[in-house]
């Protein structure tokens, strides 16, 4: 089975251009956007063209079935609001690449997968969420995005194309191939990175209600400002988390939004995103107890109102053994040593899909470790040397 080098980065360049941001290869393709649809329509040709079945989801995941029985490989397609070219579409890419080589081989099977809104912008890697029927389409449709879109109205856009829930029965198992998104492979001069374990996610929204007031006239100790309380909030649960993480937990504040938020008006509501990844459940679990505590008594003191949206996110998965075995003979054999295990401090559809299938993941580096970012990069022979041992891989599981 030989991967086709040149075809592979004539199709990666291609997608980049649907959405591109004009600042380097930077993207702007955020999920059911007019340039989401139509990169998957262009995708839905190159994987007609190489003898895939098309077929999109509820939700406008895009599946290229290879007939019968096979293995599944892709990730997503969808960036974030300012992107960089490689985040999903590698992965999307050299699974088309893979498919293609084996088909011209007479086999294995493959089939690709592009899914919809890994990158968040209803949930946390919502369309392999509703896939793998962690969330029901009825309750994704309620969730919005931050300018207040529901996702029954973004799949609109995408109605007429789709088609019924893809059977996860049919695969044997689910590879992802994508930038590391860190700077470990790029600072050690190491091709690849062989994915042990992928981080668990939590993430909710909080909001801090106080007291709208004017404010030149209100005395700050008699303010129910409800941006001081977030800037309170933010300095406790560091001091709080002290004696429960580790050094390889994070955690962010995110997506802040104060009303009236005005020069002249002391703000009388925050709502902000809380987001927090570890490797262990039971650390999650702690570090919840931790920011609801914090929060409740950061409004107790303040004489606010504390309330939480819903608790979104995925638990720790292991790597498949046997899957992940063959990218690591094949890593071997093809870098000259120059391979890492590593864990994905990074989410994506391959928790999802693990519900349901052993998968797998393989990593190239990023330059200076930058993605969600236009300046996003990675060299080319490094993709191309990802997409062999990929290939290798797919090879040896047969």
């Amino acid at each position: 089975m030989k991967v086709n080098p040149a075809r592979f980065l004539s199709d990666l360049h291609a997608l980049r251009q649907f959405g591109a941001s004009g600042v380097g290869k930077g993207i702007v393709r955020p999920a059911y956007s007019e340039a989401d649809v139509a990169a998957r329509a262009w995708l839905a040709g190159r994987f007609k063209e190489a003898g895939l079945n098309v077929h999109y989801d509820p939700m406008g995941s895009l599946f290229g079935l290879a007939d019968g029985p096979s293995i599944l490989l892709g990730s997503h397609s969808d960036s974030q609001p300012e992107g960089g070219w490689l985040d999903g579409a590698l992965g999307v890419i050299a699974a088309l690449e893979v498919a293609r080589a084996a088909k011209e081989a007479g086999g294995p099977a493959v089939s690709v997968v592009s899914f919809q809104d890994e990158e968040g912008r209803f949930g946390v890697t919502t369309g392999s969420t509703v896939w793998s029927g962690a969330l029901s389409l009825e309750e994704a449709d309620k969730l919005t995005d931050r300018t207040g879109v529901t996702l029954a109205q973004a799949r609109e856009s995408m109605a007429l194309m789709a088609g019924d829930f893809v059977d996860p029965a049919q695969f044997s198992g689910f590879i992802e191939m994508h930038i590391e998104q860190g700077p470990w492979l790029d600072q050690a001069g190491d091709v690849v990175g062989v994915v042990t374990d992928i981080v668990g996610i939590r993430d909710m929204r909080i909001t801090f209600e106080g007291e709208q007031n004017h404010a030149g006239t209100t005395p700050m100790h008699l303010r129910k400002d409800a941006f001081q309380a977030l800037g309170a909030f933010n300095a406790l649960i560091a001091e709080r988390f002290q004696n429960v993480v580790t050094p390889q937990t994070v955690w962010t504040i995110g997506h802040v939004k104060l009303h009236p938020d005005a020069h002249s008006i002391v703000p009388g509501r925050a709502t902000f995103s809380m987001q927090w990844r570890d490797g262990d459940a039971n650390r999650l679990a702690r570090m919840e107890d931790v920011i609801r505590r914090a929060a409740h008594d950061v409004a107790e003191a303040r004489e606010l109102e504390v309330t939480f949206g819903p608790m979104l996110g995925l638990e720790p998965v292991a790597m498949d053994a046997k899957s992940r075995g063959a990218l690591e003979a094949s890593a071997q054999a093809l870098t000259e040593g120059r391979w890492r295990l590593m864990p994905s401090g990074a989410l994506h559809d391959a928790t999802n899909v693990a519900q349901h299938m052993p998968v797998a993941m393989l990593f190239v580096p990023s330059i200076n470790g930058i993605s969600h970012a236009f300046e996003e990069d990675t060299l080319e022979v490094d993709l191309v040397k990802g997409l062999e041992v990929l290939a290798g891989a797919i090879e040896r599981l047969g």
